[in-house]
């Protein structure tokens, strides 16, 4: 599951090993990003009806015994969607993301983010891609992730979700995270944690996982060197490897 403000063309290098060596991917795009279907208005789009909607995606789809792979928003959402539905999943591979409940102080670099999404008159999707890698994107690349979106009115996703981020104790999702915390620190299936060396959002999140998860332990968690926030873009054939060799390991 793919983040903000990117879409399943973030995972393009990413599925082809890994169908190759024989397995299913499955990457949807979230409601207001990619070829779904793009709410204009803000208000249209809160933390739980993005949830609600990726789960009755999920239902439909009927997957079972997934292995999720998420990052950034994709683990926002993706882990609620395997604490509500863990006879889904069959284990978890997490990568630059969290699960916050409003409880924690969030890293500065993320609260800029939040303000810059929040007052920038044009968002800039293909730039905002661009600036959370280390690779520097062709021409080509940038207007891939520019395509879903020809103008503004198609953007009130991308635009609002870093402000539907928990941070602070009474946010409305407070206690529906809480409650996936529950789930998680009594999980005891595999989860392996593939964060990237150079993300100054999520960096030192992968900490978590590893204390109050019973699943992470005694995993092969792993750094991704040269990658930033997006590292699917930056190192997405060896993040690729991590998958298919955790696959293999816990199967």
């Amino acid at each position: 599951m793919h983040g903000e403000p990117s879409w399943s063309y973030l995972y393009r290098t990413m599925i082809p090993p890994l169908t190759e060596a024989g397995f299913r991917c499955v990457a949807p795009d979230l409601v207001g990003f990619g070829k779904s279907d793009k709410p204009a208005r803000t208000e249209d789009h809160s933390y739980q009806r993005h949830v609600d909607w990726m789960a009755a995606w999920l239902e439909a789809v009927d997957l079972e015994h997934a292995t999720l792979f998420c990052q950034d928003w994709g683990g926002l959402i993706g882990l609620r969607l395997a604490t509500a539905f863990p006879h889904r999943f069959a284990r978890l591979v997490v990568a630059n993301t969290g699960l916050p409940t409003g409880d924690q102080q969030m890293p500065e670099a993320f609260l800029r983010w939040q303000t810059f999404a929040a007052a920038v008159q044009e968002f800039p999707i293909a730039a905002m891609v661009d600036r959370a890698t280390l690779n520097e994107l062709s021409p080509a690349i940038l207007a891939g992730y520019d395509a879903p979106f020809p103008d503004e009115t198609y953007k009130a996703g991308p635009r609002v979700m870093p402000s539907l981020v928990p941070t602070r104790p009474d946010d409305p999702s407070a206690d529906a995270q809480r409650e996936a915390w529950q789930v998680l620190m009594a999980w005891d299936k595999p989860v392996l944690t593939t964060f990237s060396d150079s993300d100054p959002i999520t960096a030192g999140g992968d900490r978590v996982f590893h204390k109050l998860v019973p699943g992470a332990s005694g995993q092969p968690h792993t750094t991704i060197a040269s990658a930033g926030h997006f590292l699917q873009e930056d190192q997405g054939p060896a993040v690729a490897k991590v998958v298919a060799d955790f696959h293999r390991l816990t199967s």
